[in-house]
């Protein structure tokens, strides 16, 4: 099955395996949760988030050269330049806006690969969107404290 995949070489296919493998960790998260080790209002660290959802295709430098990366039609970016792309300040709402929406469709290269974390987000945490917000803004967060000096 693996070489299936790998032969398939679908853009759609590696958004989606980044997205299982989240689910995957996500579920062993709440199973903490669950068992009570955890508050109920637990939100990971941006940096935990980062590696859990983001690397996968961003890579841990977040220099857009994941694993996953080859899978993908477009490939991701390099978020420690996001600040450099926008003027030299870090675009806080854009990348909130991405994180929770997605990305959208881009003009030229068709539609994105990147998923939507923010519907993921809300489901595991059902639906409380303090618990959201805080998610979103630690992960952005982290992301601002990778930009490049």
């Amino acid at each position: 099955m693996k070489a299936r995949m790998i032969k398939c070489g679908s853009a759609l296919l590696g958004a989606v395996l980044c997205a299982l493998v989240a689910v995957g960790v996500s579920a062993d998260s709440k199973q903490a949760i669950n068992e009570g080790q955890l508050p109920s209002t637990y939100v990971p660290t941006g940096k935990a988030m980062y590696k859990d959802y983001c690397a996968a295709c961003h890579g841990l430098e977040a220099k857009g050269d994941g694993p996953t990366a080859t899978l993908l039609k477009v490939p991701p970016a390099d978020l420690t330049t996001l600040a450099k792309r926008h003027g030299g300040k870090f675009p806080y709402e854009y990348v909130s806006g991405v994180l929770r929406f997605g990305p959208g469709a881009t003009l030229f290269h068709g539609k994105s690969d990147m998923p939507t974390w923010g519907s993921l987000f809300q489901y595991m945490d059902r639906y409380d969107e303090k618990i959201v917000s805080q998610r979103i803004k630690n992960l952005s967060d982290y992301l601002a404290s990778l930009q490049e000096k």
